[in-house]
């Protein structure tokens, strides 16, 4: 714990900080500390989005800048937050009364209104999860499309079902099931001992493609000349034409964060656990698996597509997950990771719940067990909602987003014991994150970074956007590890019931 002679000497820092180091350099970022306004379930925020003027740096974030030393994004699958912590105690889940869900969806194929029910199944299937089936299962804002994505995904033949146009035609309506830690105690360990954010939005309303490329960059686009960051437009179906013809060129002309990082010695790592990606490239019924490998531009591996990386010659720090193992234990850890599975661990379906936990487990495990402990904080999200039912509307931001809820968790010696982070966030928020502690503040933001292009949208500044600092409290005695095992019994129930 911090000593007031300590915070004294802090506050000053953050004083002197705000008025000579931050001020000029980083005028028109926007606020560290920008407050949102919390959207309640069955509603929708469409507040415009406009950059806001650079606010003095708080003692909250100049603490954060001395202590943190390390970001660990890791992504899975395909997973909406009442999916997974629809019936977590004080949580934004599924409306309920004494225990009995008060909606349910209408089954058009058996007449029958089906309630949101306990699904203890290992594999599930989900339904379809492009940016149709998004404006389907949204409808308006009555969140009441979701089992007619999926029998709209069954009409045509799908040679790869986890295409995310596509449903399988022998698959029940398990898109209205959830689980609790009977299926998923890890999880739900991390949110008990940590902070659970339960109004996380995927930041696009689409699939995996467009969500990387937000995560990494926070637009998706289409661009007509691959050395232009102007010739770039939005789109969350088929971004980079390159891609989808089977390609390898360097066609994401605009700007991702690791120009910023680059630019200002900020070390960075994608990691990658080489396989297969199950999503079709094409947003489309027909298709195989895809290889994942670390220097072919993929779904989940977007970074060997932008022209920037290439410019900066930065193609080596796509790496194996095994150089994550490895930088943990000789102290090399950079900065910012991003962490990526491959298929079998990814939690989409119809891959194993149960592996994915494990993959996810052992990947903390080490972080905590490594001297990076004490400087890390750990992104824990799923990338989109893959068809499952969830009952909160997304705010709107701009014309890709935001998607549907997903679960999200901070897991650091600095986090909340417990809490639950009722903020508006996206996956943009560790975008804002990022540049906040490691980078002044500075934006992706075309008017200053010095590398323009066309984005409709600032995402960091979008004023929706919650605080991430707010989960973390700098002044509590650092939380410990929590190692968990990798194959861990059934938790309990979370309400009576099957």
């Amino acid at each position: 714990m911090f000593k007031k002679g300590n915070l004294l000497r802090l506050l000053l820092i953050g004083i002197l900080l705000d008025a000579c180091a931050w001020a000029a350099p980083h005028a028109n970022t926007g606020s560290a500390w920008q407050t949102s306004t919390n959207v309640p379930a069955g509603s929708s925020s469409t507040s415009p989005v406009t950059n806001t003027p650079n606010a003095p740096v708080s003692i909250n974030l100049t603490v954060a800048r001395l202590k943190i030393k390390h970001i660990v994004i890791i992504m899975q699958e395909n997973r909406s937050f009442d999916h997974y912590f629809g019936t977590y105690p004080g949580a934004d889940g599924i409306p309920m009364q004494n225990g009995v869900p008060t909606v349910c969806l209408y089954d058009p194929k058996t007449g029958q209104c089906i309630k949101p029910f306990h699904d203890p199944n290992d594999i599930n299937h989900g339904g379809p999860h492009g940016s149709s089936p998004a404006v389907m299962d949204i409808d308006g804002g009555k969140m009441d499309g979701f089992i007619q994505s999926v029998l709209q995904g069954r009409r045509g033949f799908c040679r790869n079902p986890n295409a995310p146009g596509c449903t399988s035609g022998s698959q029940g309506p398990d898109v209205m099931g959830w689980h609790d830690a009977r299926e998923i105690p890890n999880y739900w360990a991390y949110a008990q001992n940590f902070v659970l954010q339960d109004h996380l939005f995927e930041p696009n309303a689409s699939w995996s493609l467009p969500e990387h490329l937000f995560m990494v960059s926070g637009w998706s686009a289409s661009c007509s000349n691959p050395n232009d960051p102007m010739s770039c437009t939005s789109d969350l179906d088929k971004p980079g034409r390159g891609l989808f013809a089977g390609g390898t060129k360097k066609d994401y002309a605009w700007t991702d964060l690791t120009y910023l990082l680059f630019k200002n010695n900020v070390t960075w790592g994608y990691y990658l656990t080489e396989g297969v990606e199950p999503d079709c490239s094409d947003d489309a019924m027909f298709c195989g698996p895809k290889l994942l490998r670390l220097k072919v531009p993929g779904i989940w591996n977007p970074l060997p597509n932008f022209t920037d990386v290439h410019q900066d010659n930065q193609l080596d720090h796509i790496q194996k997950i095994d150089s994550f193992y490895a930088a943990l234990k000789d102290g090399s850890l950079p900065s910012v990771s991003w962490i990526t599975p491959e298929n079998a661990i990814s939690e989409h379906p119809p891959a194993s719940i149960h592996a994915g936990q494990a993959y996810v487990t052992g990947l903390i495990n080490a972080i905590m067990q490594s001297p990076e402990w004490d400087s890390t904080v750990i992104f824990l999200s799923w990338d989109d909602w893959g068809g499952f039912y969830d009952h909160v509307v997304p705010p709107t931001v701009d014309q890709n987003g935001y998607g549907l809820r997903v679960p999200g968790l901070v897991i650091s010696p600095y986090a909340k014991k417990g809490f639950i982070d009722h903020q508006i966030l996206s996956h943009d928020a560790y975008l804002k994150f990022i540049e906040d502690i490691f980078l002044g503040g500075s934006r992706i933001d075309p008017k200053t970074d010095g590398r323009p292009d066309s984005r409709p949208t600032v995402r960091e500044d979008a004023p929706q956007l919650g605080d991430l600092l707010k989960d973390m409290d700098f002044t509590q005695p650092l939380l410990p590890p929590l190692i968990l095992p990798v194959d861990p019994p059934s938790g309990p129930a979370s309400i009576p019931g099957p």
